[in-house]
């Protein structure tokens, strides 16, 4: 039984969100009438930059958890020679 009422509210919270949507791009249709033609392709260029924008996948941070994964070596090499050898391993 409250597996039902759940699906029907899951229905009903779909249908408001729809007329939610639908509402909202009639408003957006109706400012979009009343700007001249040159605001117009201003707000089309904004739209699509937030979805071009929305689309592209989040850079992930970088990570930092090498740091320090040489420190054995500090003696016996300095930071260019381990830099120039990591480039020829990458190089591979």
């Amino acid at each position: 039984m409250a597996k039902r009422d759940s699906l029907l509210h899951d229905a009903r919270g779909r249908s408001k969100a729809k007329a939610k949507r639908g509402k909202l791009m009639s408003t957006i249709e109706e400012i979009m009438k009343q700007l001249p033609p040159e605001l117009r392709k201003e707000v089309q260029d904004f739209a699509r930059a937030l979805l071009e924008r929305r689309a592209r996948p989040k850079q992930k941070k970088l990570r930092l958890s090498w740091a320090g994964g040489l420190r054995e070596f500090r003696d016996q090499f300095t930071s260019l020679e381990l830099q120039r050898k990591a480039l020829e391993w990458w190089g591979d």
